[in-house]
């Protein structure tokens, strides 16, 4: 039957126990080694990336209040506001 061949529990035997959980220690010791793994921006890298979204987030903050001052200013004409 076709449900017995999806979800989670495809493919796996029934009687299969859970996997063990990692310890604080090994799971620290894993983490150190990704993070080693990262090509870290340099500071001209980061400020020019920090700038560039700053300035997205001005542009749209504009956009949004903009928007918001027009369809506020539409609704009250519509509906008759104070």
């Amino acid at each position: 039957m076709a449900i017995d061949t999806r979800g989670e529990t495809a493919g796996k035997p029934s009687g299969e126990k859970k996997a063990k959980r990692t310890s604080p220690a090994l799971f620290y010791r894993q983490v150190i080694a990704e993070l080693r793994k990262v090509i870290w921006p340099t500071r001209k890298e980061l400020i020019s990336y920090t700038v560039i979204v700053l300035g997205f987030v001005l542009i749209m903050v504009a956009i949004v209040s903009g928007l918001d001052a027009i369809l506020t200013e539409g609704v009250l004409r519509i509906f008759g506001g104070a």
